[in-house]
Parts: structure tokens; C-alpha cells; sequence
């Protein structure tokens, strides 16, 4: 996969993607934000990996937007009624890469160093886990630039930390250390520098890579549609879930392992194939 932004691999059921401009920051760029589409369709459709880590290089995990993406990246333009019009299906494309990184069928641990500023708490907020070092904080800048934070933190931050906090960040474009971020939830560990962050990280991913593919999707599934329904309808869709997933191949294979203090193998994700897709 030939990439500008990002370096790509995977190894042992993980699936690495490492932001790689450290000079500019990790601004977000027109050609990071398509790169980064490339690699979540391939990982969406292909499942070449149990878990996929998103770090960073440099002194900051992502400085937000540059921009470019302001400039002849993407044009808002507020002249009349007409153009105005095109603002909404030009965000909602911006959103589709989050959405999709919220959506994929393996767990996404992000790991954060730094400062994580406007777009990039956007990218932060879609994943499933979160962990950082000692130096990292978090900005929701857009409200220092005079504009409102549009690809989803607003709507994803307030389902992770306290909703009062959301709106302190927000309201003040002050910043989130570390500490309080741990405190208020928002990561899931602070480690004293990024490797021993990403060594947190690789160890959690690691783990999961050796559960069945299929129950951990089964179970971020049922985690995600509950946090947006009634108890009521969470237990229903759990029903439905365990009547499409459920895999007694894989409580065997779970349990012989154990008995034979041996490691487990499971069926991996089946690649997806799609109507429109050539032969």
C-alpha cells in the first residue's frame, strides 16, 4: 500500500497505522484523510487484522487541521443560499472516514502523545480505546478559531466523558491534560512516554488478537448499540446477535486450549465481498 501520510503494517493480528508527518505536526491533510479512507476500506473488507493500533511520530500525536485543508483542500463557501447548501454534503464526506473507523469490524486503540488538538480528538473519539503518556493533552481548538468542531467530537465526546466536561472543552478551547483525561475517562491508561504508551497499547491489541474474531465483533457491536438504545432494546438486539453469531466451534476450541495450556485457534473474519464489487 503506497502511502504518504501514514506507514502500515501488520504483525501478529495487529494492524498498525502510524501518522508520519512529524514536521508538520500530523496535520490533517486532504491526502492523509483519503489515505486514511484507502486503509480503513482495506481493513473493512479484507480482515487481515484482530485489532488495529493508530499512533503517531514526533512531539505531537495530531495538531488538527492544516491549512490546506481551508484552503484549496476544501471550499465552504457562505457567499449565497445555493452555496451555503453544499456545506452539509461536503462535512458529511469529511465525516464518512470517521464513521468508518467507528465501524470497523476489528477494535481501534489509539495512542496519543502530545497535544491531540481539534481534528485529531476527532480521530481519537471514534476509537474503541484510548492511551497516552504523561505530556499528552486535549483541545477542542475549533472554538478558539471561531468555528464549531464538526466531525464528531461534539457528538462523540459526550458518550464517552461526563457531559459537563464535554462542554467546559468546548465552550473554552482549554485544555485536557493526562491526568484529568484519565480521571474523567476519556483514556484508558497514562504511561510516563509514547513507547511505554504504545507498549500499553501493543499489549491490549495483542491480547485481543488471541480472542475469537467473531465474539469481539459480536461484542463491540452490542457495546455501540447500546450505548445509543434502552436497556429494553439492547437485550433484544443481543438476541438477535447470539442467534447469528453464536459459534459453539469456538467455545470448544476456547476450552481444549485451556485444558491443553495450549494457544487457541479461531476461524478469522471472513473478507467482504459486495455487490458492485468486478469479478
Amino acid at each position: 500500500m503506497d502511502l504518504q501520510c501514514f506507514t502500515f503494517s501488520v504483525a501478529q493480528g495487529v494492524a498498525r497505522l502510524t501518522l508520519n508527518r512529524p514536521d508538520a505536526m500530523n496535520t490533517i491533510t486532504p491526502t492523509l484523510w483519503r489515505e486514511l479512507e484507502t486503509v480503513l476500506d482495506h481493513l473493512q473488507r479484507e480482515a487481515p487484522a484482530r485489532a488495529l493500533i493508530i499512533a503517531s511520530t514526533g512531539k505531537h500525536f495530531c495538531a488538527g487541521m492544516s491549512l490546506e485543508m481551508f484552503g484549496t483542500g476544501i471550499s465552504l463557501d457562505e457567499t449565497s443560499a445555493p452555496s451555503r447548501a453544499n456545506i452539509a454534503p461536503v462535512l458529511a464526506d469529511m465525516q464518512r472516514a470517521l464513521d468508518k473507523l467507528a465501524a470497523l469490524r476489528m477494535p481501534v486503540i489509539a495512542v496519543i502523545q502530545g497535544g491531540c488538538i481539534g481534528g485529531g480528538v476527532d480521530l481519537v473519539a471514534a476509537c474503541d480505546l484510548r492511551y497516552c503518556s504523561a505530556d499528552a493533552f486535549f483541545c477542542i481548538q475549533e472554538i478558539n478559531i471561531g468555528m464549531v468542531a464538526d466531525l464528531g467530537t461534539l457528538q462523540r465526546l459526550p458518550k464517552l466523558i461526563p457531559d459537563a466536561v464535554v462542554r467546559e472543552l468546548a465552550f473554552t478551547g482549554r485544555r485536557l491534560p493526562a491526568e484529568r483525561a484519565f480521571a474523567v475517562g476519556l483514556v484508558n491508561g497514562v504511561a510516563p512516554d509514547s513507547d511505554a504508551a504504545f507498549a500499553t497499547a501493543l499489549e491490549t491489541a495483542l491480547e485481543i488478537a488471541s480472542k475469537p474474531p467473531v465474539a469481539v465483533w459480536g461484542s463491540k457491536q452490542a457495546i455501540d448499540y447500546a450505548r445509543d438504545h434502552p436497556v429494553a432494546d439492547g437485550l433484544r438486539q443481543m438476541g438477535w446477535l447470539q442467534s447469528a453469531l453464536w459459534d459453539t466451534g469456538a467455545i470448544v476450541e476456547s476450552m481444549s486450549a485451556r485444558q491443553q495450556r495450549r494457544a487457541p485457534e479461531y476461524t478469522e473474519l471472513a473478507p467482504l465481498r459486495f455487490f458492485t464489487d468486478k469479478n
